[in-house]
This record gives structure tokens, C-alpha cells and sequence, in this order.
């Protein structure tokens, strides 16, 4: 597991921003973050019977399934542990319905990104690299 934070200036973050709102914000962040590090996002959003992966992206030779948290700054849990065991196995679900419709063997790596939002709109991201593995 890595993990690797990064401060950010104000963004669009208003404070009277519903959930889905700022989920979608927080995303959008996510998005622009992974792209700076150099990945390659070949989906959002992508939806099975099983559930969705918020952000699929190519980093390198491996494909990334990509769950992200937006919260804000008052909220106790940390991303990593607002990902449970329900929901590791409805993305563990989609990413192989995913990887058998594009017919790919490529690596695989399930990570999380946290987007914490404080009062005056600013945030931190938190990215976490193999934040969980599956077996079997």
C-alpha cells in the first residue's frame, strides 16, 4: 500500500453542497489528480448489476479501480476504512465484468482516494495505491 497526500488551494467546494454534490466535486478532483500523476482514464462512473467503480484509469501496464470519498472535514472516518467489506466486493465484481468486456489480462490494482473537505471550500487529497487486495 501506498499512500501519498497532497494539499490543494480552494476549489468549488461550497459549504451548503449536498452529499451528491460534493461527491461529484470530489470526483472531479480525483479525476484531475490522477491525471496529473500521469494516468489514463478510461472510465467513470461505470456501472454493473453489481454496483460501480467511481474511476477506472491505466497507470502504466496496470488497470486501476478507483473508489472515491469526498467528506467533509468533521467526519471521523478515514477513506480507507469508509470502504467496507460489502462494498470491496461489489467493486471486486465489476472490475472482472469489466476486464471480461474489454478481454483484458492486464494487472490490477484496487485503490481508494480520499478528498477531505474543510469549512472555507479548501481540501486534501489522500491516495491510497493497493489500498485493498483480492484473493481468489
Amino acid at each position: 500500500m501506498v499512500l501519498s497526500k497532497l494539499l490543494k488551494g480552494r476549489r468549488p467546494f461550497h459549504k451548503d453542497a449536498t452529499s451528491k454534490e460534493l461527491g461529484s466535486i470530489g470526483e472531479d478532483e480525483a479525476v484531475r489528480f490522477l491525471e496529473k500523476k500521469g494516468c489514463k482514464v478510461l472510465d467513470r462512473n461505470y456501472r454493473t448489476r453489481f454496483g460501480e467503480v467511481d474511476i477506472i484509469v491505466r497507470d502504466g501496464q496496470v488497470v486501476a479501480f478507483v473508489e472515491v470519498k469526498t467528506r467533509r472535514k468533521s467526519s471521523f472516518a478515514s477513506a480507507k476504512e469508509a470502504v467496507g467489506t460489502a462494498k470491496i466486493e461489489r467493486i471486486t465484481k465489476a472490475s472482472l465484468e469489466y476486464l471480461n468486456e474489454i478481454g483484458g489480462d492486464d494487472y490490477v490494482r484496487f485503490d481508494v482516494i480520499g478528498i477531505e473537505v474543510s469549512k472555507d471550500g479548501s481540501f486534501e487529497v489522500e491516495y491510497i495505491k493497493d489500498a485493498f487486495e483480492v484473493s481468489g
